[in-house]
């Protein structure tokens, strides 16, 4: 049965000659040098190859989108960079977590490694900062595609509150097995996958006998309240003209049918591809959404 994938395309309107440049500049600060994996296409589909940038959401890594990077890889012949950002995974630890900031690590690690006009992926968090950067940037970026989200402000699901709260328990609990960790959860998430997603963030340091979260708590707390807007509020001054696809999960909230024009005016080329999906998209729907991103990067004849 194929999946439920309906794409629609926006004409691009606007000439050229009225796409905003601006830089910001002025905003950035020194990037931090972020954690990756790098998942090489067994048959490159060129000598160079251009790179993809693949951003995780909240609480989570690169490790979450390693079959997917490994797949897709595969399938199109590019070699692909899943990166932890940070506060998350094995990047530094920071106590700015905005949209701004994590854009500013994702263009400095482009500098490090030498790549040129890459193709960003981000799901939820990491969709907001591929946005950002393309808006901010758009010189530095090919095409973009954002995982359920889009450029407006959007409040977050009161379970990601919640989930702080349980791992803080859990820390405070200090428990020395993952079952122990699992019990405590329980109170704060029903849904085993979302449970064994927000644990696999444990690990046990050195010299200790208790078990720690690898993400920063507090301060991933303390950004909740921010990481739902969007830093861009006029498409006057900021525009990305290049190939951007937005995937949405139709049982989500973060893309309503409200946020189109908005994500029109900012993404004036932008395609929509709708998978039956909670917000989760890539880990509830792996292969709708491979083949939304295999058909969008593949070269048209």
């Amino acid at each position: 049965m194929p999946p439920r994938i309906s794409l629609r395309s926006t004409p691009l309107t606007r000439p050229s000659t009225l796409l905003c440049r601006r830089s910001y500049s002025s905003q950035k600060s020194t990037p931090l040098t972020l954690a990756y994996d790098l998942h090489s296409p067994p048959k490159p589909s060129s000598s160079a190859p251009r790179a993809i940038i693949f951003m995780h959401g909240l609480f989570g890594s690169k490790k979450n989108n390693r079959s997917i990077s490994k797949a897709l890889a595969r399938d199109l012949g590019r070699p692909i960079y899943a990166v932890d950002l940070r506060n998350h995974g094995d990047s530094p630890h920071n106590p700015n977590h905005d949209y701004l900031s994590m854009a500013n690590d994702v263009e400095g690690f482009m500098e490090e490694h030498g790549l040129k006009e890459p193709t960003l992926i981000g799901h939820s968090m990491g969709a907001k900062t591929a946005m950002t950067l393309a808006l901010r940037s758009p010189e530095l970026i090919h095409d973009i595609i954002s995982v359920d989200n889009a450029p407006v402000d959007v409040a977050l699901m009161s379970s990601f509150a919640q989930y702080i709260q349980g791992m803080k328990k859990i820390e405070e609990s200090m428990v020395t097995k993952q079952v122990e960790a699992d019990q405590i959860l329980k109170d704060y998430e029903k849904s085993l996958p979302i449970r064994q997603f927000l644990l696999s963030n444990m690990w046990q340091p050195p010299q200790e006998k208790t078990k720690k979260f690898r993400i920063p708590l507090r301060i991933l707390g303390s950004a909740l309240g921010n990481l739902g807007d969007f830093p861009f509020k006029n498409p006057g001054e900021v525009r990305f003209e290049g190939p951007a696809l937005f995937v949405r999960g139709t049982q989500s909230k973060y893309v309503p049918d409200e946020s189109l024009p908005a994500i029109g005016e900012f993404f004036p080329r932008f395609r929509l591809a709708d998978v039956d999906s909670g917000h989760w998209v890539i880990s509830e729907k792996p292969e709708e959404f491979r083949q939304a991103v295999v058909e969008f990067l593949t070269p048209k004849e």
